[in-house]
């Protein structure tokens, strides 16, 4: 793949052209120069862009589309060299990989800070910006708890709950990612603009909106995408019914990812909505890190630490028959006679080995008689 800066955002420029046909379009001439040189002939056979599209994009060319271009692409490099930003596209290697896996990523990412490998083992906790104290305790305390064990946070840099979950994170000597809904040299809300340097020196910011672009509200919907997008799972820690954090859960939901949300009183409006997500059953309610690490036990397996900082320390020794029985299972739920049966042995005496397991805390039973390791 060959890609220039400039001929990339000089492509995003071409009315018509959002991500996803942009992503089709270099994965199919895997040069952005003949990208831009294509004829419509040739543009046509790339997906999604039909013979109107392909038109209006050599027309771009031709036109004085070429000349807007290049003045909006020498303001960009003139910001992104100005704040110290990056671009990273699709097809590198620092992209998020979970970003790559949702039905509708961005072409390329404006980036202040670093992303690391082990970022892709993070978790979004998001919330209202209304905060109440009860919302603002439990967001703080998430947030440091997976800052101790090595899980990175991913927010949105609001005020209220997304606030609270960065200074925490950072608090707990953790790295922590802000996805932000203006440009990433906007600061928005002004008041974060430390917390954003901060943000940047352990961790990034993240942005698919131009270098310069103000926090249209129209904005903040496509930033969910990419909180829910990058991450793992999505933590609701409080949000009402009709809040921004609801599509957040949505967004999640539809990117096949967990969606959990923290409980709250049943008379605050602003934890209606995550008390609905329970009620509905579509997040699973969380009151400790250790909820969501269980659900997502076997992809956090390769960093997750004990909260002093050590790596979690080996299962307790099993006898024979504890062991045949530990290894017929996984972090997914078996009903105790196909458990039973897989480890070749009777469910009286498989009950009773997984009741000694139990004691031990490396197996857990939910109801109907299902079990399941925890990791």
């Amino acid at each position: 793949m060959k890609i220039d800066l400039r001929e990339l955002l000089t492509l995003s420029t071409v009315p018509g052209i959002g991500s996803t046909r942009l992503i089709n379009l270099l994965s199919h001439f895997k040069d952005s120069h003949l990208a831009i040189k294509a004829p419509a002939k040739e543009l046509v056979h790339v997906p999604g862009i039909e013979k109107k599209t392909a038109l209006n994009f050599v027309n771009f060319f031709r036109d004085s589309g070429a000349d807007h271009a290049k003045r909006f692409v020498d303001e960009q490099l003139s910001r992104l060299n100005k704040a110290e930003a990056r671009v990273i596209t699709y097809w590198d290697k620092e992209f998020p990989p979970n970003l790559k896996n949702i039905y509708d990523p961005p072409a390329f990412l404006f980036v202040r800070g670093k992303l690391k490998e082990n970022d892709r083992y993070s978790v979004a906790l998001v919330g209202t910006r209304t905060a109440s104290e009860y919302g603002r305790q439990m967001a703080e305390q998430l947030a440091h708890d997976f800052a101790k064990i090595g899980i990175t946070t991913v927010s949105g840099l609001a005020r209220g709950i997304d606030t609270v979950v960065h200074v925490a994170t950072l608090k707990g000597g953790g790295r922590t990612i802000g996805v932000v809904g203006s440009g990433v040299d906007v600061m928005y809300p002004p008041e974060n603009k430390d917390l954003a340097e901060r943000i940047i020196d352990n961790g990034a910011l993240l942005s698919e909106f131009n270098m310069g672009a103000k926090p249209d509200a129209s904005n903040f919907p496509r930033r969910n995408r990419i909180v829910s997008g990058i991450s793992l799972g999505t933590v609701i820690i409080e949000t009402a019914v009709e809040g921004g954090a609801m599509i957040t859960a949505s967004l999640a939901f539809d990117q096949n990812r967990e969606v959990f949300a923290v409980p709250g009183m049943v008379s605050d409006k602003r934890t209606s909505g995550s008390n609905l997500l329970i009620k509905q059953e579509k997040a699973m309610l969380v009151e400790s890190v250790e909820d969501v690490i269980e659900v997502l036990a076997s992809q956090l397996k390769p960093v997750i630490k004990s909260p002093d900082g050590k790596k979690k320390q080996a299962p307790p020794q099993l006898s024979i028959f504890e062991q045949r029985l530990y290894e017929a299972m996984d972090d997914t739920p078996i009903h105790i006679d196909a458990l039973a049966e897989k480890a070749a042995t009777t469910t009286a005496d498989a009950l009773v080995q997984l009741l000694s397991l139990e004691f031990k805390g490396v197996v857990r039973q939910s109801p109907g008689k299902m079990f399941r390791r925890v990791s």
